[in-house]
């Protein structure tokens, strides 16, 4: 049966997110504390009207090629049927191309707002089926997943009934833990730095990096004091590190002095996790030099929220 779509406007904010952490690759996610903002509307006349404003505001389709639209298309589909018209309007803050999870928002934010844009949309798409429906859209789970709850967490994969299932858990951040964004003003697509990576690794780099991944949960929740070396990635960075010579540079330079840095996700910005004020975030700031534009971010304790 179609279904029935409200009327009014809605509003949906989806935070940052940042992939891998160092050394869990397509698995760990954290959401940070910026946020894009989409409104959409259900239209009676068949027409998809949307403005941009923001980051991408230059470059992103004005069309049904945008992923937000792409990704309600999917939600309404899901839900029984697609309206004849949308009206969308997107603030973008979370920078593009540039490793902190700006298409999983938009297709998170896409998701939200098909659900909330139909009667009983709640009842009829749960969050884990949102987790399944973005990542068959982003193609892996890490990004969508912190999107959606919030905080950090933990997405796999597994065959259930003969289907490819999308899971996740989400991690309670211990409160003391900040992060600080060093985003160079170059791109790296996200399909090139998978190209980068070779097909078999040394054995001992695969048990130092599962080491390193287990360990980093517990950092995550409890011990800070150790996210210094549960973020040491031993399977996918220094592969990329030709991609991005100045993010490399900068990452060798900050874990040489003890600080928890890493790519975030394909790159090239760099993240670091930390426990410290506004002295230390001067001390690194200055470390980054000119090439970088640092941002201070909290962890964002909630995924994807109606306003």
């Amino acid at each position: 049966m179609k279904p029935t779509f409200k009327a009014q406007a809605i509003q949906v904010q989806v935070p940052a997110t940042s992939a891998n952490l160092g050394p869990g690759f397509d698995s760990l996610g954290l959401a940070l504390g910026i946020h894009d903002k989409y409104i959409a509307q259900v239209l009676d006349e068949q027409i998809v009207d949307i403005d941009i404003s923001g980051e991408g505001s230059d470059s992103l389709p004005r069309n049904e090629k945008n992923l937000v639209i792409k990704s309600m298309y999917k939600g309404f589909d899901f839900l029984g049927g697609r309206p004849r018209g949308i009206a969308l309007r997107a603030l973008n803050v979370i920078p593009h191309t540039r490793g902190l999870g700006s298409s999983a928002s938009a297709i998170v934010g896409g998701l939200s707002l098909a659900r909330a844009l139909v009667l009983g949309g709640a009842e009829q798409m749960s969050n884990e089926d949102m987790l399944n429906l973005a990542s068959e859209i982003e193609g892996h789970p890490d990004n969508v997943a912190a999107a959606i709850y919030g905080g950090a967490t933990v997405a796999w994969q597994e065959i259930q009934h003969g289907h490819n299932v999308a899971l996740s858990v989400q991690l309670e951040v211990d409160p003391r833990i900040s992060a600080l964004a060093f985003i160079p003003s170059n791109s790296v697509a996200t399909s090139k730095a998978r190209k980068m990576l070779p097909e078999l690794i040394p054995h001992s780099d695969a048990v130092k990096n599962s080491a390193h991944t287990a360990l980093l949960v517990h950092a995550l929740q409890h011990r800070p004091d150790l996210l210094h070396t549960a973020t040491q990635d031993f399977l996918h960075q220094t592969y990329r590190a030709e991609a991005m010579p100045a993010s490399f540079k900068l990452l060798v330079k900050l874990r040489n002095a003890g600080v928890a840095a890493f790519i975030s996700g394909a790159g090239p910005s760099v993240l670091v996790l930390h426990t410290g004020g506004s002295d230390e975030i001067d001390e690194l700031t200055r470390a980054a030099g000119d090439a970088f534009a640092v941002q201070a971010l909290g962890i964002s304790r909630m995924g994807a929220i109606l306003l």
